[in-house]
């Protein structure tokens, strides 16, 4: 299986750091989550049902009303390509790993490409596979840019895939009003923005036909009851997604500013995360660890992902190792020495 962010138990055993310590920015996911409402003892002692509140909350929330809930958006990423012939399949990337995996693995031939260049490769493709906002780069499609696209496709039968995780902080940029259209299929989640990763909740917005397919190949019971209760709660709290969004917003714009001033100036920025690309990454990831500040390591291109500290006593951890770590080392790299030795040191 590919490796993620947020393996903060593997980090602090390889480093011999206590788990308590670690400032875990890994992730891109919100550290100031939803508030847990109390869960009623029958929700637990339940089957799930259908029938219960969270498909609506769901439709008015994504203004959408052909939604399937699914144990989180990878449940869907790992099960799509099952549902369609063998073909041709465009990713751009960097981006979400699991996508490119899923379809190898189901046997489609994976196109990887840069953003730029979708429109020359979009009439050989049976599906394209977008993240919006992008992960890590944070590269944003237009509405425009998405329906060319799917028209293109649809003369073939195809899928558009919009994997839009990151995207409910910014909500105006969404195409989940616009389904259920031919051929377009939304991945939606709880995890990000909602800080609910550990619910494995998220949503597919699509054509009738395919989320029946689709739930078919996912069997009964694929969200459980206490994850759909929080759910509900989580969807239908809009004073608190108002206050989120603005919330976040302010500091990500403060992580912004705090990366540019230690030189780790962001390539691509969301409201959740901050991308840096720098041929150094590997060195001040190890180094930021073992101060214990844990960021999201990418090989191809060289960069981190930073994702939002909680607290005042966070901000204060991840600016001292910048400042013990990056300002002062970047220092010593550039003095001439090899990269390759300081990272074993």
């Amino acid at each position: 299986m590919l490796k993620h962010g947020g393996r903060l138990l593997e980090a602090a055993q390889h480093y011999q750091t206590p788990l308590s310590v670690w400032l875990d920015l890994s992730t891109g996911i919100n550290p100031n989550g939803y508030p847990i409402p109390d869960i009623p003892n029958s929700i637990w002692q339940r089957l799930p049902e259908e029938q219960d509140e969270l498909i609506i909350a769901a439709q008015q929330y994504y203004q959408c009303q052909s939604i399937l809930a699914v144990a989180g958006s990878q449940a869907a990423i790992q099960s799509l390509p099952l549902l369609k012939p063998s073909g041709s399949v465009g990713i751009v990337t960097p981006s979400y790993a699991e996508h490119a995996y899923a379809w190898e693995k189901a046997g489609h031939n994976v196109i990887t490409m840069a953003s730029h260049q979708v429109n020359q490769h979009i009439a050989q493709l049976d599906t394209l596979i977008l993240v919006n906002p992008n992960n890590p780069t944070a590269d944003i499609y237009t509405e425009q840019q998405c329906i060319s696209w799917l028209e293109n496709l649809n003369q073939r039968q195809g899928w558009l895939i919009i994997d839009e995780a990151f995207i409910d902080c910014c909500p105006e940029l969404s195409l989940s009003k616009l389904t259920p259209l031919k051929g377009l299929i939304i991945l939606r989640s709880i995890g990000k923005f909602f800080g609910l990763a550990g619910l494995r909740a998220g949503f597919v917005l699509a054509k009738p036909r395919v989320l029946n397919n689709l739930n078919e190949l996912l069997g009964p019971w694929a969200l459980s009851n206490p994850s759909r209760y929080v759910c509900i709660h989580a969807l239908q709290n809009l004073t608190w997604q108002n206050q989120t969004r603005l919330y976040l917003q302010q500091q990500s714009q403060r992580l912004n500013c705090l990366l540019t001033q230690y030189q780790l100036k962001p390539t691509g920025s969301t409201q959740l995360f901050q991308w840096v690309q720098t041929e150094h990454a590997d060195y001040i990831h190890q180094q930021l660890a073992k101060q214990a500040v844990f960021t999201r390591l990418f090989s191809q291109p060289a960069s981190l992902r930073f994702g939002l500290p909680a607290n005042k006593a966070e901000w204060q951890h991840l600016e001292s190792a910048l400042q013990n770590v990056v300002k002062n080392n970047l220092a010593t790299i550039s003095a001439g020495l090899d990269i390759h030795e300081l990272i074993q040191e």
